[in-house]
Order: C-alpha cells, then structure tokens, then sequence
C-alpha cells in the first residue's frame, strides 16, 4: 500500500512539472492548434509514462522499454532548460525589454538545445566505455604483486536496454586489457534470472589470470538475488558473500574479500553486509583488497584492515545535476579517494540505470594498477 502511494505521488508530482513545461513553453512556440495537440499529447504521454521507469521487470524484453527511458531522460534536460530560460526572462525582466520574436525564439532554444544535449547523452551512455588508468600505491605490497592489474566493472544494469550486444562489447574491451582479475562491483543487472538469462550470457568470455570475482549490488536484491549469486556462479564467476579468497601470484598471496551491499539484510536476513566476517581469517600482513558496491561500506571497512575497497553504485551522478544529489548521499562520489589508512576507488558506472543518458559522468572501465608506496 505505501509503495502505491509512493506511486501516485510520483504521477502526481510528474503531471505538475510536464504542466509547467507546457505552461511555459506551449504559447510561445506559436505553433497553432496542432502544435498544442502535439506538444501536449507528448508532454502528457511522458508524465505518464516515466514512473514506468522502476519497473524494471515489467519492462524487461517490451518495446516500451526505449521509449519509457529516452522520454526519462529528455524530460530531465526540458525541464532544466525551461526553468533556466524563466529565470532569466523573469528574473531578469527580460519579457519587458525583448520583442515577442526574441521570447519565442528563445522558446524554440529551449526544444533545439534539449535535442542537442539529449542526443550527446545518449551517446555518452551508448558508446563502448572509456578505459580509466588509476594507480594505487599500497604501503608494503610484496614486489611480485607490484604491477597487478585490477579491471574493474560496475552498475552494468544489464535489463530493459542494455542487453547482449552492448555487454559483449564490454567483454571484448576488457579481454584486451589482460587483466591479472576482473571485479564486479555489483548492480549487474535489472530484473529476473528467467528474463535476462540471454542477455548476460556474454559475461562467459570473460578472461582474466585469476578469474572474475562479484559482489551483490542493491539492485540484485530489488529482483531474485538469491537465484543471481546461483546464476552468476554459473557463467563463472567467484561470487563473495561476505568472505575471502587468495589469489597466487608469482610466488605472493593476494587476498580478495567481497561484502553484500548495504541494504542487503533488509531482504535477504543471511546477506547482512559483514566487512569484519570477510577480513576474520586473512593472516596478518596480507595485502586485502575488498568489494563492495556502496562506498558507504568504506567505514567499516578500513576498520576491518583493508588497503583497498573497490565500489560503484553512484554513476558518478549519471546525470548532471543529480550528481549534486549524489555527492550528498555518498562518501564519494568517483574517483579515488581515502578512509584512515584505505584507499577507496569508485566507479562512476560501466552502465546506466533508467535513462541511457550520461552527462557530466562518462562511463567507465577501470584499469587499477597496484604499485608500491
């Protein structure tokens, strides 16, 4: 019942915000009777149809799936741009000093730079990622681990649309990269095992030295999580509940400890997130390298004794300005950064979630190099 309510309001509050977009835009684009039905018909189709977007599983293998998400994200950029151009005709007093030509060319401004900029956004989150060169320099790494190489991946969202061909893209730029281990820093995909089964078949060619290892995001547990750690375990990765791994390198001992997200208790009561039961058994002295999708982990982490977590689950904000938003909620929001001794690196995403629209937070393939400080 309260998620219904959640619901409606979010209709109710979309209604509002498309309305004032027609509102302020509509009369000066001066396009007659049909451009009001056009327009209008529009804006109300994506208030409708928007909230659809958290619907993941509903969405998953229908052709609304495009149209739901491209109407998200554009919808993010004409309000922007419509609130923008009243502040500066209202604030400014512009309507007074500009002739009724310039007010409605700047109407039509709004439409042309939110074609624009939604276009670059969906070419920003469409393109195969960008590949991020990040050192991390570690106090007492033993010299035959000095050079390994970590690619990492993260929020993939594998789901209404990204599906195979984009994620064997990704396979294939990371193959190239030679990594030594692959980590998946969790919120793989959206929706059921039985409905994203084809899709996520790609994630078997992944190559790495010492395997793929993964960890549980939030958004595995917003579906099946349970049947996702049977069914990643199955396309062969190392799934880390909570535990810890060694790997062998050239003589030294690399220990690899993998934690569920936060929020993970709250659905699963056996997947409540433990940095300290993932770091219990490693011998002193190791080199301790932690997944964890939310950098919020990081706290207890650094308490547990690690020297580096590798997390996600911001995107970097994705879409400016929800990076803004981002900042606030997270420890970090990308790049690296440190807790007490712990270095932390964030993703800011290998996919996209709702939209596929970046702005401001280019996706990312993280190449991490251990060296020795």
């Amino acid at each position: 019942m309260r998620h219904h309510r959640s619901f409606l309001r979010l209709r109710l509050l979309l209604l509002v915000l498309h309305g004032y977009i027609g509102w302020r835009l509509l009369p000066d684009l001066s396009t007659g009777i049909w451009g009001w039905l056009i327009g209008g018909g529009y804006l109300l189709a994506s208030a409708l149809m928007i909230p659809l977007v958290v619907r993941v599983t509903w969405l998953n293998g229908r052709w609304l799936a495009w149209p739901v998400a491209l109407m998200a994200g554009v919808f993010s950029f004409l309000f922007q741009l419509t609130l923008l151009r009243d502040i500066l005709l209202v604030t400014w007093d512009l309507v007074a000093v500009l002739s009724s030509q310039a007010v409605h060319a700047s109407a039509w401004t709004v439409l042309a730079a939110t074609l624009v900029l939604s276009s670059f956004a969906l070419w920003q989150a469409r393109r195969v990622p960008r590949t991020v060169e990040v050192s991390v320099p570690l106090t007492d790494l033993p010299p035959a681990l000095d050079g390994f190489i970590i690619v990492q991946l993260s929020d993939l969202h594998v789901g209404p649309t990204i599906k195979r061909g984009h994620l064997q893209r990704i396979v294939e730029r990371v193959n190239s990269l030679a990594p030594d281990l692959v980590a998946i820093t969790g919120d793989l995909t959206d929706g059921r095992v039985a409905e994203l089964k084809a899709e996520v078949a790609p994630l078997t060619s992944l190559s790495a030295r010492h395997g793929i290892y993964c960890v549980t995001g939030n958004h595995e547990y917003y579906s099946e999580a349970e049947a996702w750690v049977t069914a990643f375990r199955r396309l062969g990765m190392r799934v880390l509940i909570n535990e810890c791994d060694y790997v062998e390198h050239e003589g030294a001992t690399l220990a690899v400890a993998g934690i569920t997200d936060l929020s993970a208790g709250y659905y699963v009561a056996t997947h409540h997130s433990d940095p300290a039961a993932a770091a219990r058994d490693i011998p002193s002295g190791m080199i301790r390298i932690l997944l964890a999708h939310q950098p919020n982990s990081a706290p207890p982490a650094a308490e547990a004794g690690f020297d580096l977590q590798l997390s996600g689950h911001t995107h970097g904000g994705q879409l400016w300005p929800f990076s803004l938003l981002a900042r606030r909620a997270n420890r970090f929001l990308a790049g690296l950064g440190k807790q007490d001794r712990m270095w932390v690196y964030t993703s800011r995403g290998t996919g996209y979630w709702g939209p596929p629209m970046r702005f401001g937070a280019p996706a990312e393939i993280t190449r991490i190099r251990l060296t020795s400080a």
